[in-house]
């Protein structure tokens, strides 16, 4: 965020900023020297004052980056040592991590928020729909599981020394993992489940896309699916980005477009106060539908996999479960007031993405549009992330992995590197096109990856980790939480399966 002062012509200045620069270059530069090597992309959470990189690319990106096996180990190139400056060691305050690296509760809140706020609010209002008054009650109550699930999953980061002082000796949800299901296969499970969510948030992009242009263009005569297949088009050079320098000018833009969706829509909402639906919000439940709800809920929550990367780059850690607290209290209360009023404005015939209830066709063309740029401009940070967990799982070289690696020692990729990232961008747009049913295929999502990851798995390490000395209502009530999980998971997978078989 600095570097681009520098071509200002503001002499008086020049001087300073050179010399600010040239240090934090000579910062950057490996022992090694740097031939051969391209400078390190510099990974940090967002800080208020700048507006290069946004909150949500820097949050998942530092959550991914923590995991333990995403981290680029030899500049760009993939499979030399870990420097001691890019190891967790000396990427936490305790351990000599420089002030301005840090963050403060409320920039670590903006983080959590955004990750919890994205733009899958749109069909809250459908999950209303299918569950009544109990989808509004869900909405609320899994707040509150995924803001416990959340502390305990911290909490499990520390252990208690002979002082009876708390130490944080793990740095990711895969130390953790590996604790919990053991070193040989805990970082893999729970890669595996970070990769199979991220792919699929990156379908999800691209059915909403597909979705929104048939809508945007109704007499066009051309189908959502062909849409996709456009929408695609259009995402392939993703398979040639090598980090997120190249998309993280435009993710403000991001942020914009969300805002003022949420706007127009509450906005609109409120003018339609006199004849709303008051009548058709209900307590029951359709068992074939609600389901599907819970699905879209929960992974509407879903921010565990980068709370441990979040907290470790806290200013005051002592103040992250409070925090945490007035985040998911925030997200909470907009969800609710979202959905309730989105489903009260249009009643049954609420669609399962609610811009297409507004009224006028060039009102709705205009905000779908909008909607449509936001997805495509959200689609790499969930795609490079999912690459990295992919490579550094499959091709980081022999011994460390079946496959040699696929990044030159240049740090450029390998031909047969740019064809397997172009391959899976394939692979996600024909996987679109296949499911091309955005809220099913959400609460599948939700259901699947997103009750282990923020239910279950959290649960259950805490157990392990710290069962001796946790009270019996504590045990009681995470495994309550497990239980709710894998209900929760077993019914929404199966009844999001079935409403896809249906839908065909």
């Amino acid at each position: 965020s600095r570097m681009p002062k520098m071509v200002r012509f503001n002499l008086p200045d020049l001087a300073p900023q050179l010399g600010a620069a040239m240090q934090r270059v000579r910062g950057m530069i490996p022992s090694g020297g740097t031939n051969g090597q391209e400078r390190k992309e510099k990974i940090e959470f967002s800080h208020f004052n700048t507006t290069n990189y946004s909150t949500e690319m820097q949050t998942f990106q530092n959550g991914i980056n923590e995991t333990g096996s995403v981290i680029p180990t030899d500049g760009e190139g993939r499979g030399g040592d870990k420097s001691p400056s890019q190891s967790f060691v000396e990427g936490v305050s305790e351990y000599n991590r420089a002030d301005r690296d840090q963050i403060s509760e409320w920039q670590a809140g903006w983080n959590v928020t955004n990750a919890i706020q994205g733009m899958f609010i749109v069909s809250l209002p459908y999950a209303v729909e299918n569950g009544g008054y109990w989808a509004i009650v869900a909405m609320i109550g899994i707040a509150y599981i995924c803001c416990h699930t959340g502390k305990i999953l911290v909490d499990c980061l520390y252990e208690e020394n002979e002082l009876g002082e708390k130490v944080r000796v793990r740095d990711s949800y895969v130390a953790i993992a590996q604790v919990g299901f053991g070193e040989k296969y805990g970082g893999q499970i729970v890669n595996g489940a970070q990769v199979i969510e991220l792919l699929m948030t990156c379908i999800l992009y691209v059915v909403l896309c597909g979705d929104l242009l048939r809508d945007c263009f109704p007499g066009s005569g051309v189908d959502s699916r062909s849409w996709m297949m456009l929408s695609g088009m259009v995402l392939i050079p993703c398979g040639f980005l090598k980090n997120l320098h190249h998309v993280s000018t435009l993710s403000f833009w991001c942020t914009v477009a969300h805002l003022f969706v949420n706007v127009v829509i509450l906005g609109y909402c409120l003018t339609c106060a006199g004849s709303w639906y008051w009548s058709e919000v209900e307590f029951k439940i359709n068992i074939l539908t609600f389901p599907i709800s819970l699905g879209i809920i929960v992974f509407s929550y879903t921010s565990q996999i980068f709370l441990p990367t979040l907290e470790g780059n806290m200013t005051d850690r002592s103040k992250f479960e409070p925090m945490l607290n007035w985040s998911h209290i925030a997200a909470a209360v907009f969800k609710s007031l979202f959905g309730y009023m989105g489903f009260l404005t249009w009643g049954r015939d609420t669609d399962e993405i609610i811009t297409n209830n507004l009224p006028t066709a060039g009102f709705k063309a205009f905000v779908n549009f909008i909607l449509v740029i936001k997805a495509l401009l959200s689609y790499p940070l969930p795609f490079f992330a999912a690459m990295e967990l992919f490579e550094k799982s499959l091709f980081v070289g022999v011994p460390q992995t079946q496959f040699p690696s696929c990044w030159a020692l240049d740090g450029e990729l390998k031909v047969w590197g740019l064809a397997v990232r172009t391959a899976m961008v394939v692979v996600t747009i024909i996987m679109a096109i296949t499911i091309p049913h955005f809220a099913i295929l959400m609460g599948f999502i939700g259901s699947f990856t997103g009750t282990m990851l923020s239910f279950v798995w959290p649960c259950y390490f805490h157990i392990k980790i710290k069962g001796q000395v946790m009270t019996l209502y504590e045990k009681a009530y995470d495994y309550f939480i497990i239980f709710l999980g894998f209900l929760f998971g077993l019914i929404g997978i199966y009844y999001s399966g079935r409403a896809m078989i249906k839908a065909y």
